[in-house]
């Protein structure tokens, strides 16, 4: 069964930085994408940055320039620099596999304090 957990969260003030790490059962080249989806109070989740398995990034703009995704083989990671109190929201990865089943871990929360 494939699990995700994420770790790394916690409270920082504006212009710091965290890095969040997910931790996969499996090879993180197992699936076709990984990455990391967010989701503040009473907004909609959405997808921060994904890294494909040939090595292929995709970021949101509202984080480009300021976040990186990288990974080693089994874990996934979000190193995010210069944070903003908007960057708060609780951070998801997530893979899709070959099949095309999406697998989410539980998410960490990210505060960014003004």
């Amino acid at each position: 069964q494939v699990q995700l957990m994420e770790s790394g969260g916690g409270l920082v003030q504006a212009g710091g930085s965290l890095r969040l790490s997910c931790a996969a059962s499996g090879s993180t080249f197992s699936f076709n994408n990984i990455g990391w989806h967010r989701q503040a109070p009473g907004k909609e989740r959405e997808l921060v940055a994904i890294i494909s398995r040939r090595g292929g990034t995709t970021y949101a703009d509202s984080v480009k320039g300021r976040f990186t995704i990288s990974r080693d083989k089994y874990t996934v990671y979000l190193q995010m620099n210069s944070l903003k109190p908007e960057d708060t929201a609780v951070y998801y990865c997530r893979g899709i596999a070959v099949s095309g089943n999406a697998y989410w871990g539980q998410g960490t929360q990210v505060t960014v304090s003004a």
